[in-house]
């Protein structure tokens, strides 16, 4: 089960006079390393296996050695703490098509990411337990909680531009997960619509590195990718509605002087 968002333009009030184009220090040249970061867009929807057997991470197996596990479902979200980190995934068990299917929440901490022998690229996510135990697991209940921009106790964690929109929460990256980010529409100085979240990076520990940004293009050709702080983003989302919109204190121009993503 995936979820898509759609896009509504609304009006803007902007609340800082610091919004300008000279702040550059929120980007870096972030290269991706195999070895190192996974793509959060390629975990969601893999398989995830259970093991009644001991399995260490990064481990390596024979060619078809999932076929002694039991396939337990996919993953259909990622959930992020405060901190950047992600806290657990969650995957669809049972049912049949998707119907009659639960949520269960797994610790990212006990996913274990298993090589196959001779593929290099490839990979399996495994999870040491019985598939009772799985099935008997309690169903992940979703939040549907809110920030509100009133909140001054909350203002402190806030590093990105200070935005305030009529019919919209300030939310923090765990509040969402990364279907609802993924190919959110980005916004720069003076309310310029400039890309949109291409991807988000995760390290091979389970920590949300970056956000890729695809900046400029038309309809995909041309488009810049560029790699930035989660930090550096404000996130803001339709109280009544399931839009996603993001905020970064950069002009396109400024993006696009930036280096280049090489994912």
């Amino acid at each position: 089960m995936r979820n898509f968002l759609s896009t509504t333009a609304v009006a803007l009030t902007m609340t800082t006079a610091a919004y300008a184009d000279g702040h550059t220090a929120v980007f870096s040249d972030a290269q991706f390393d195999p070895a190192m970061n996974i793509n959060a867009t390629e975990i969601v929807g893999m398989r995830v296996y259970a093991s009644e057997a001991s399995i260490e991470n990064n481990m390596t197996i024979a060619a078809d050695g999932e076929t002694e596990w039991d396939d337990i479902g996919e993953i259909n979200e990622i959930l992020l703490t405060r901190d950047g980190d992600v806290q657990s995934v969650i995957v669809g068990v049972g049912g049949f098509l998707g119907i009659g299917e639960k949520d269960v929440a797994i610790n990212m901490s006990e996913l274990r990411f298993v090589n196959e022998e001779g593929e290099t690229d490839d990979f399996f996510l495994v999870v040491e337990a019985t598939t009772v135990g799985v099935q008997d697991a309690p169903a992940y209940e979703y939040s549907q909680l809110t920030n509100s921009m009133g909140d001054g106790d909350e203002m402190g964690a806030w590093t990105g531009p200070d935005i305030e929109m009529d019919g919209f929460a300030r939310m923090m990256p765990e509040d969402l997960t990364t279907e609802d980010l993924t190919g959110a529409p980005v916004f720069g100085v003076n309310d310029e619509e400039v890309g949109e979240i291409g991807e988000l990076l995760v390290t091979d520990n389970g920590k949300l590195d970056r956000a890729v940004i695809d900046v400029g293009g038309i309809l995909g050709l041309g488009e810049r990718e560029v790699a930035v702080s989660l930090d550096e983003l404000t996130i803001l989302r339709m109280d009544d509605g399931d839009d996603v919109r993001v905020y970064i204190d950069a002009s396109q121009e400024a993006l696009e002087q930036q280096p280049e993503y090489d994912g």
